[in-house]
Formats: structure tokens, C-alpha cells, sequence
């Protein structure tokens, strides 16, 4: 079994820069409602936002050995986004790893374990959305595999999958299928700033919405 690979196939920077455009709702619904992470996956500061090609590790609970791995063999740009079982009572990553990764010009982190030193993550700005915020410590033991697939916050995840998150969630997105979801993208925001100019235009919700025939049908009455 081989441990370490590099993702067999990456997304162009121009797909990941036109991804990066949208917010991960924006995407989710783009996409027919789905890849969204579990919302219990948050960053530890609102501002941070991440998107790149999703260098994928497998950790053993408490154990942050493959981690360590994952950021050393990584690549600029690239979002390690780690399973670890999700595992709350564990602090596998933080200000020292952190800087690791900035040096390194890393993207991000995603990971369904814990993390710790968040004020100094918030100083460094290295995006890090984490399942918990835990001061516990790990140990160093489990060889895995980095760059297989992956399941983190209920999505399966293939190493050069494309990862989008901001304050509100995560959401991945299939690299073959990139371009296309830019491209749904980009016809939601379109639509939904029409939407907000009939706002300001007088219109009320029930027209631009049109929901006057699917009220209708429902029988909603109105007092009065």
C-alpha cells in the first residue's frame, strides 16, 4: 500500500478563481442542493474564506502524525482537508502548524476534529475550519494515507476536489464538474440581484417570488 500520493489530477487555477467568486450557499444551491459539509464544521474566525483543490488525509482519532505528513508534501494552493473520525476531544492542529502551512503558501485547513490556539489563528489569518475548538493534546502513531477519498462533515471528498468555505460552511464541489457549476453560480447571483432590484422597485414577495398560484392552490386564506 502505498501512504503518500500527490492528487492525480488537479483543478486549473482558472476553475478554482471562478469558484471563488461564490459563497458556499450560492454553490450548494447551484448545484442542486448539494455537497454542503455539515454545518457543524465552522472556521474559527467569521472572516476566513478558503477555495482550492482538496489535499485529503486520513488521521487516526488523536493522532495528528498524518497531518503533519499531509502539510509537509502539500503544495501552494491546496486545502488539506483532513478525516479524523470525528473526534472533538483533540486539539490535532494550531499557531505552530499553522505557520507550517503558511510557509508553505497552503491554502487552508478542514478538518472533523479539533483545533486549538485559535487566537493566534485569527492574528495569522490561516483560514481553519475545524468540527471543535479542544486544548487536548495528540500523539504521534498511525500511519494512513493521505490523497485517497475521504468522507468529512457527511460529503465524500476526492483529492483534487474543489473546497469552498466562508463564515457560513463548507461546500465541495466535483473538479470535473467545475466549470458547469460556475457557470449555475453565476446565473443564481444574477437572478438574485433582480430579485433585489424589484425589492427596492416596490415589488412585494409574493410577486417577484410568484407565489400567488402556488398559495392559491395550497388554499391560504387571509383574514381580513
Amino acid at each position: 500500500m502505498t501512504h503518500i500520493k500527490d492528487i492525480a489530477e488537479r483543478p486549473s487555477k482558472a476553475d478554482i478563481d471562478a469558484l471563488s467568486k461564490f459563497s458556499p450557499a450560492t454553490i450548494h444551491e447551484a448545484q442542486g442542493r448539494r455537497g454542503a459539509l455539515s454545518s457543524r464544521l465552522k472556521p474559527v474566525d467569521y472572516r476566513m474564506k478558503l477555495c482550492g483543490p482538496a489535499f485529503t488525509v486520513k488521521c487516526a482519532p488523536r493522532d495528528n502524525i498524518m497531518l503533519q505528513l499531509a502539510i509537509n508534501y502539500a503544495k501552494p494552493g491546496d486545502i488539506v482537508v483532513v478525516s479524523a473520525g470525528e473526534y472533538e476531544e483533540a486539539g490535532s492542529f494550531g499557531d505552530v502548524l499553522a505557520n507550517a502551512c503558511l510557509a508553505k503558501g497552503i491554502g487552508g485547513l478542514v478538518t472533523d476534529t479539533g483545533v486549538r490556539d485559535t487566537l493566534q489563528l485569527r492574528e495569522l489569518g490561516f483560514p481553519v475550519f475545524s468540527l471543535s475548538v479542544c486544548i487536548k493534546g495528540t500523539v504521534k502513531e498511525t500511519i494512513a494515507a493521505v490523497n485517497d477519498q475521504i468522507i468529512v462533515g457527511g460529503e465524500i471528498i476526492n483529492p483534487g476536489d474543489i473546497v469552498i468555505g466562508d463564515a457560513d460552511g463548507l461546500v465541495v464541489v466535483r473538479r470535473e464538474e467545475a466549470q458547469e457549476v460556475a457557470r449555475l453560480s453565476q446565473a443564481r447571483d444574477d437572478a438574485e440581484a433582480g430579485y433585489i432590484e424589484a425589492y427596492k422597485q416596490g415589488k412585494t414577495v409574493i410577486e417577484v417570488s410568484k407565489l400567488e398560484p402556488v398559495l392559491k392552490a395550497k388554499g391560504l386564506i387571509v383574514a381580513g
